[in-house]
């Protein structure tokens, strides 16, 4: 992979905010999305949570750690990418890993495939912390990138053989495939 399109908008980490960075950057726009929007939707789903009689799990550590991610460094969960996406009209489509990425039709329109989001497990300090990370993947005029935000710029692939073999490498790995659609899916 290698840099192409200069125009390509890209976020750089920052704390754990790898999921607003992967929104921003499937989106090709800057404050798509906010920290306070992602906040307000956890915090909703939160309250959903209570309300749905799950107040059992509540501690006092749940002021800082919420249900859905954590208040001090990001660390959004899978709820709030689907909320965040449902609210901007988008279908998050979770792929059978078993099938591989040969499976996924990366050609497909625009107008039906917005872009793949991948949450993949990460090792770092020597294999000490281990969490998890977000990635998107997008086709931009007619090329496929990497906008992976611990990433300098965005990486392009060659062709949707390598995108294909970065997700079955991701799946292979332990990490999650999502589909995100333009179009609602039946």
């Amino acid at each position: 992979m290698a840099p192409k399109n200069s125009n390509v908008y890209h976020e750089r980490q920052r704390l754990q905010f790898c999921l607003l960075h992967t929104l921003n950057s499937l989106f090709q726009q800057k404050d798509a999305f906010t920290r306070a929007n992602l906040n307000a939707i956890s915090e909703k789903l939160a309250l959903d949570d209570f309300s749905n009689n799950d107040s059992s799990s509540w501690t006092p550590f749940s002021i800082l750690f919420k249900p859905h991610h954590n208040a001090l460094t990001g660390n959004y969960d899978i709820n709030v990418l689907i909320a965040a996406l449902e609210e901007k009209g988008k279908t998050v489509v979770w792929h059978d890993r078993r099938n591989g990425g040969s499976s996924i039709d990366l050609d497909a329109p625009e107008d039906v495939l917005m872009g793949v989001v991948i949450n993949v497990l990460v090792k770092r300090f020597a294999g000490i912390w281990k969490s998890r990370h977000w990635i998107a993947l997008r086709k931009i005029d007619g090329v496929w990138y990497n906008l992976d935000s611990d990433l300098s710029m965005p990486e392009c692939f060659r062709d949707t053989e390598e995108v294909r073999e970065f997700l079955d490498s991701s799946i292979a790995h332990g990490g999650e495939v999502l589909l995100v659609m333009n179009q609602k899916q039946s």
